[in-house]
């Protein structure tokens, strides 16, 4: 839909919703509105998207994971976990090239240019795409920043992971052990860095209630930190 489009234009595709539930913004693409156009980044994307991978063995995992779609993107959620697998592999075998960078050996350390005052870098990082827009006045200081990282951009997937799980696990009355390590499964595939201690099993805590349509709650189950269950005693 916007193949080799300028980067310094995102401001015109990606709108940023906020809602009063969440300290984090919901990206979308104008295009398709709120509820439709809601994306994800990361290595997924990255592999759907990417036509070929320049190292040998990498390229053989690409193909053999694009064949799972059948010549369609492959969507499933865990599936982020096979395709961070491939980049890894890349990453191992372009250890030797990048090695013998010339660049890398270069002196010069700095970029060199005119000054700007306002620009916007787009770039992805193992997490997912990173959009960094900043505005400088005629003292240098910064008087504009605005961020959209690989968290921010996944936030709604997150949210309609966590959806379907909910969909497929809770009976409507009580909440579960393995309804919340669906939901942790779910979250975790999109690495995300608002829960920085993903990486330690077990160690994140989380909290799932179950509310009536009129608003009470009808159950609380908890897991703290050191991975014990209990229930809220107030229900």
């Amino acid at each position: 839909m916007f193949d080799q489009a300028d980067p310094r234009r995102y401001a015109e595709l990606i709108h940023e919703q906020v809602k009063p539930r969440s300290y984090m913004k919901f990206p979308f693409l104008i295009a398709l509105g709120p509820e439709r156009g809601w994306y994800r980044v990361g290595p997924l994307a990255r592999v759907n998207n990417c036509d070929y991978i320049t190292t040998p063995l990498a390229e053989t995992a690409r193909q053999e994971f694009m064949a799972l779609g059948g010549g369609a993107p492959v969507q499933a959620t865990l599936a982020y976990h096979w395709a961070r697998m491939i980049e890894l592999l890349h990453c191992a075998e372009a250890i030797a090239e990048l090695l013998d960078d010339p660049d890398l050996l270069d002196t010069q350390l700095r970029a060199q240019g005119d000054g700007v005052r306002e620009a916007v870098g787009v770039i992805e990082a193992p997490r997912g795409t990173l959009f960094h827009h900043y505005r400088i006045d005629d003292n240098d200081l910064i008087e504009m920043a605005n961020l959209i990282v690989s968290t921010t951009s996944n936030n709604q997937a997150m949210n309609e992971s966590v959806r379907t799980v909910a969909a497929e696990e809770f009976d409507g009355r009580e909440l579960s052990e393995p309804l919340l390590n669906r939901i942790e499964m779910a979250i975790r595939a999109y690495d995300p860095c608002l829960s920085c201690a993903t990486h330690a099993m077990g160690k994140m805590p989380l909290r799932i209630e179950a509310i009536n349509a009129d608003g009470s709650l009808v159950d609380c189950l908890i897991k703290d930190s050191d991975g014990q269950l209990r229930r809220d005693v107030t229900v």
